[in-house]
């Protein structure tokens, strides 16, 4: 099983941590990445499956998908023990809904911010870092009864995890308005799988003269194994 992601693919992460979660042997692939945080030049096997011209795609023999969560959904189904997905119907659904919020609603206001770096008290980045912040309560109120987002762990936090990774690089991050979140963050990131990928994401980043934020200068050590 072959994965074509990249240094700072925040999609592609969430693929690679499924995978190890899973115990399943992936070959992750880093497609060429430039200073102005493109993947230049488009690696061909990106843009032969994917229309979208974009990292993770997946290969498995003769399975060929893109899209991280059509991967994990993927994987799910390949390898169904341990489950990533709750398995009653009701809270599968819930975790779906949060792992889709994660991508399409918390993130949009975070690739806002990547194009507000150098005006970060302006009126745009402030809205943005707001939104965030509600977020995070919303997400606060998820762990009222349990130490995950949608029951067991799950996809669910694969997804906002690393969603909230790259809100903290921009700045948007936690506060101690959301201690459980806080308390969250800290039970995620020290699971073996999610230090694996996080680790050279970090260490990547330090490599480039980049700022490691606070809340991740723990995985700047040796990562673990999976």
């Amino acid at each position: 099983m072959k994965l074509f992601t990249g240094p700072l693919s925040m999609f592609g992460a969430k693929a690679q941590i499924a995978a190890l979660e899973k115990g399943i042997a992936i070959e992750a692939v880093m497609v060429p990445f430039d200073r102005d945080d493109n993947y230049e030049p488009k690696h061909p096997e990106v843009l032969r499956i994917n229309p979208k011209r974009q990292v993770p795609v997946l290969i498995d023999g003769e399975v060929e998908i893109f899209d991280s969560t059509q991967i994990f959904e993927y994987l799910e189904d390949r390898v169904p023990d341990p489950p990533l997905w709750p398995r009653g119907v009701a809270e599968r659904a819930r975790a779906r809904q949060l792992e889709h919020m994660s991508d399409e609603v918390f993130f949009p206001h975070v690739i806002k911010l990547m194009g507000l770096q150098h005006d970060m008290q302006g009126e745009a980045a402030v809205a943005a870092c707001a939104a965030c912040a509600r977020f995070h309560v919303q997400m606060e109120h998820r762990l009222v009864h349990g130490d995950f987002l949608a029951g067991p762990y799950s996809f669910a936090d694969i997804a906002f995890y690393m969603a909230q990774v790259f809100a903290d690089r921009k700045g948007a991050g936690m506060t101690d308005a959301t201690p459980r979140l806080l308390a969250w963050r800290e039970r995620v990131g020290a699971r073996p799988a999610v230090r694996e990928v996080v680790g050279p994401m970090m260490r990547f980043l330090a490599s480039e003269g980049r700022p490691v934020p606070s809340s991740l200068q723990s995985h700047l050590g040796q990562a673990a194994s999976a």
